[in-house]
């Protein structure tokens, strides 16, 4: 740098007197030039590497942060444009400013933010590097970075993809079954996340190609849920059935089907979990010695397509999450069956080979479908001012009015007409109320609604205490070390209402735990396996394996 530079000098090297000197020039040019230089400085251009420049120029992919717009990559297509009449790259990724939880710039003296090799120790290289594909950051957005936030990714995407290949490994490896790529089980929910395996791996293709990291890993980690939140749980059943009866060929699908889906998985989630998905891949296939990250990228065409299963499913999902959460803001514990679900609405039918899967899954007797939700709610048109605002100018109050009027018509074509204008998808959002006399909850992907039967019976009651009851059996076989396998003889010592309860479903409770016998005697502390409480009344446990 100026000044320090101008007062060194050399001996030319050409000169073989050693009497000329090299000293500095006066002219300077901006250093951006040498940056946007790099393309073909860097190989020496033109007089080295000549053909090689020329088949690689421009390049495919920059990516630099939100001050190099005026940068790096300014003089980089300058440069380009002067020389050779082109762009110097094709795909930009911009990412945006990182900065400490409170929105202060990152400061090495401050130390506001956690080193990364701590969170590398505690949270892992994967957490820290999904926290940052996924966010605003790489879409040009600042950021804040914090542990709170990492902890999320470990708790939301690291652990359920690491239980769902511990589930895989653990059953498989109870039955000694080797699983093998196949595609073709029959089974509903083999299909299904088949098929989702398939949207997905398109829909990341696709984000990858339009460079959009966030809306990858925002596919990957709502395959995730439909992996383990419902895949997984409600195929549960099919991997404890005992190996070798008559639910063998179905286990065997089960299997087969969970093993192709992880490997598929691994193989699209590996850019953003390369350590995590080389643990699990290796683990899928060993003594292969195969990295995933060696392999192919993988080809949806050859997973079954089935869009209007996979759209009834995640209705079905839908119905079961919205069902869920409308359960526990009425104060109605999961375990305790209700008499009947009503899903009303739009495409409710669509439901109907699913009706048994959504009454197991939240708990109710039976299911109803209907196809008009007018009964039990209205529609309410709520126009977003934002947008119609500077398309509309003053009028958009006369449109606000007949929104809150009611005075306004659904069109076929999806736009809605009202106060002599049309609003388009994108400036309106419709929403559905249910009526103040139901116990009812709009879904979150469609047009309907849930309506909930609350009414309980003593049967009902009976029934849900009966569940308590395997729930506390099955923590205490748990919280005891047992195999998964492991039969057991049961004794408990309940209330009396406890105890009718589980003598009423005596052969449930008994196959839901893998008991041999289930009696009732007085226990002891001392003997107890387990001490809780169930229907407000102390309640003890003993489990012993079976011989």
């Amino acid at each position: 740098h100026r000044p320090t530079i101008d007062g060194l000098t050399r001996s030319n090297p050409d000169d073989p007197s050693g009497e000329s000197m090299m000293r500095r020039v006066p002219e300077v040019l901006d250093c951006w030039f040498d940056s946007g230089s790099m393309p073909f400085a860097h190989v020496h251009y033109p007089f080295e590497n000549k053909e090689w420049f020329e088949d690689h120029f421009p390049a495919d992919f920059v990516v630099e942060y939100i001050n190099q717009t005026r940068g790096w990559f300014y003089t980089l297509h300058v440069l380009a444009g002067a020389l050779f009449d082109r762009p110097a790259f094709s795909n930009v990724i911009c990412h945006g400013v990182l900065l400490a939880e409170n929105g202060d710039k990152l400061s090495k003296r401050l130390r506001n933010y956690t080193e990364p090799t701590e969170v590398f120790d505690r949270q892992g290289a994967d957490a820290l590097r999904w926290y940052f594909l996924s966010s605003s950051i790489v879409r040009g957005g600042d950021s804040r970075i914090a542990d709170s936030g990492i902890d999320e990714v470990v708790r939301q995407v690291l652990l359920p993809v690491w239980n769902a290949y511990k589930f895989f490994v653990q059953y498989a490896n109870i039955d000694h079954y080797r699983a093998q790529h196949r595609t073709d089980s029959t089974d509903v929910l083999d299909r299904y996340i088949l098929a989702k395996t398939h949207e997905m791996i398109v829909a990341v293709t696709d984000s990858m190609d339009a460079y959009d990291l966030p809306g990858a890993a925002g596919h990957l980690q709502g395959f995730i849920d439909a992996l383990n939140n419902w895949y997984i749980r409600r195929s549960r059943d099919r991997f404890w059935a005992p190996a070798g009866d008559q639910t063998s060929a179905d286990k065997a699908d089960a299997y087969d089907t969970l093993f192709t889906v992880l490997s598929t998985f691994a193989q699209a989630a590996a850019p953003f979990l390369p350590l995590i998905m080389e643990e699990i891949y290796q683990g899928l296939h060993p003594g292969e010695n195969r990295s995933v990250h060696l392999s192919d990228w993988p080809d949806a065409d050859l997973l079954p397509d089935d869009p209007s299963l996979v759209a009834a499913m995640d209705l079905a999902r839908d119905v079961c999450s919205t069902t869920l959460g409308l359960r526990e803001a009425e104060g109605l514990r999961v375990r305790l069956p209700l008499a009947q679900l009503t899903v009303a609405g739009a495409g409710a039918e669509a439901l109907g080979p699913f009706r048994a899967l959504v009454a197991e899954e939240v708990n109710v007797k039976s299911v109803e479908l209907i196809e008009s939700a007018d009964e039990h709610a209205t529609f309410v048109l709520r126009p977003d001012g934002k947008v119609l605002g500077p398309r509309l100018g003053g009028e958009v109050q006369q449109v606000f009015a007949a929104a809150r009027d009611g005075n306004w018509i659904r069109n076929d074509d999806g736009s809605v007409s009202l106060a002599g204008h049309t609003l388009n998808e994108g400036e309106y959002e419709l929403a559905i109320e249910a009526s103040e006399d139901t116990t009812a909850a709009s879904l979150s992907s469609h047009e309907g609604l849930v309506l909930l039967d609350t009414e309980l019976t003593p049967e009902l009651i009976a029934e849900g205490l009966a569940r308590d009851v395997v729930r506390h059996v099955q923590q205490a076989r748990k919280d005891a070390d047992l195999v998964v396998t492991d039969r057991i003889a049961l004794t408990l010592d309940l209330s009396d209402s406890a105890a009718a309860a589980v003598r009423a479903h005596e052969r449930y409770v008994a196959d839901q735990v893998l008991a041999t016998s289930v009696s009732y005697a007085t226990i002891s502390d001392g003997e107890a396996s387990a001490v809780v409480t169930i229907d407000d009344t102390p309640a003890r446990i003993a489990v012993v394996v079976s011989g």
